[in-house]
């Protein structure tokens, strides 16, 4: 009896790791990995930035949410109209430098954003938390 039963527990082990993720006879490709999450965009910071952004001057513009709004575009999806990837970086850059109006594209948006969150006037670490909220409007 102890000789059937070990081949029958080999057998669903190698079955079971194979339904787990192992190789199979169907060959099913993995999805590729989401790109990895930024350091500063942490739950301390997305809280701070959702705040700032939501209760201060961006929400004017981009609409709550990040939705889009009269004046700028929406920030909650994969287009980017200053820069070709939403990265971390690129979103705190441009939040810092802001957006002169020689750069707007659009002929129904004419005011500029100014930097560093204009009359808001973000510190870093202020800058920090609204990129990484605005980070997480386009990575769920």
């Amino acid at each position: 009896m102890r000789r059937l039963l070990l081949p029958a527990a080999l057998l669903l082990i190698a079955t079971g790791c194979m339904s787990m993720g192992g190789s199979s006879a169907k060959g099913t490709a993995a999805k590729p990995a989401a790109p990895p999450r930024p350091a500063l965009v942490t739950a301390a910071n997305v809280t701070l930035g959702d705040s700032l952004f939501n209760n201060g001057g961006c929400m004017r513009c981009h609409g709550a949410k990040g939705v889009g709004g009269a004046n700028g575009p929406a920030l909650n999806d994969q287009q980017w109209v200053q820069f070709a990837e939403g990265t971390y970086e690129n979103i705190r850059a441009l939040i810092v430098s802001g957006v002169p109006a020689a750069k707007i594209t659009a002929p129904s948006r004419k005011n500029p954003m100014g930097a560093r969150g204009g009359r808001m006037n973000l510190s870093d670490a202020q800058i920090d938390a609204v990129a990484a909220y605005v980070w997480t409007l386009s990575h769920p």
